[in-house]
């Protein structure tokens, strides 16, 4: 189960990074964003990832999966796509200048 293993830290970080900015303007929004852009992400990947595996573009050692699969794509193929959705905003959130109190 080495997949599961390499994708646990992109996993832990999303999360850490999406929760610190909680506090930041727009939390709600953002999340919800995120979580259409996920969606739209994971459901190219079901699609992509199952044709790319059918024609035999690429295949994953059996040993190093999880096991669990959507059609012929292993499960882990998809926290990439997750992680993208949550992270990329997070850290455009975490690096923007805060609003001043005098604009407000």
């Amino acid at each position: 189960m080495t997949y599961p293993l390499i994708v646990l830290p992109f996993v832990v970080v999303t999360l850490l990074v999406t929760l610190a900015t909680l506090r930041r303007p727009r939390f709600r929004q953002r999340m919800a964003s995120s979580a259409l852009t996920a969606l739209v992400l994971v459901g190219l990947t079901l699609v992509f990832d199952n044709l790319m595996i059918a024609v035999d573009l690429f295949s994953y050692p059996q040993e190093h999966l999880s096991g669990l699969k959507l059609g012929l794509a292993p499960i882990e193929d998809f926290a990439y796509p997750l992680c993208a959705a949550f992270l990329v905003p997070a850290l455009l959130t975490l690096f923007a200048p805060l609003p001043s109190k005098d604009t407000a």
